[in-house]
């Protein structure tokens, strides 16, 4: 990937940039956040995001600025609601909120967390964005479960449609 030269991408990554591709999510010079750092999810997304698409491979010619687990919330936030796209990857429940969303950004959750359900009392799946309250605000968002995660089981072409991506109307 470092290299400007067409290269597998892992598959979480992959699914990702069908899902900014096939719904017209614009990336070229937009901001973009990516929060998570890891070496399997965050950081492909930061160089596929980043690269120049006249290459041969996929690239977005986006700003990208990444954040993660012990960035703390004011900062991410000083970046956040000027992203146009945040991209959540870091395994913590509620990270990204409604108060640190630019209006209309298109927030895409990856994250796979088990929090307790009080309700139920078992465990239940959760993502890392707050879906009720971004969802108020973002232009769109992926839900958990029920989106991304689906694509590391094959081909994101073939399991694309599998994806909910809610477009929120204004």
């Amino acid at each position: 990937m470092c290299l400007d030269q067409y290269s597998t991408l892992p598959a979480t990554p992959w699914g990702v940039w069908e899902i900014i591709k096939r719904t017209g999510i614009p990336t070229l010079g937009k901001n973009v956040v990516v929060a998570g750092r890891s070496k399997n999810v965050g950081m492909p997304f930061v160089m596929l995001l980043h690269t120049d698409g006249a290459h041969e491979r996929p690239g977005g010619d986006a700003t990208v600025t990444v954040s993660h687990r012990y960035t703390p919330k004011e900062q991410s936030k000083k970046h956040t609601i000027f992203a146009d796209i945040v991209i959540s990857a870091a395994g913590i429940p509620n990270l990204i909120t409604a108060d640190i969303i630019k209006e209309g950004a298109a927030v895409i959750d990856v994250g796979i967390n088990r929090v307790h359900d009080p309700v139920t009392a078992k465990p239940k799946l959760v993502g890392d964005v707050d879906f009720e309250g971004v969802g108020e605000k973002a232009g769109y968002i992926t839900p958990v479960p029920g989106c991304v995660w689906p694509h590391d089981s094959g081909s994101a072409n073939e399991e694309y449609h599998y994806c909910r991506v809610l477009r929120l109307e204004e």
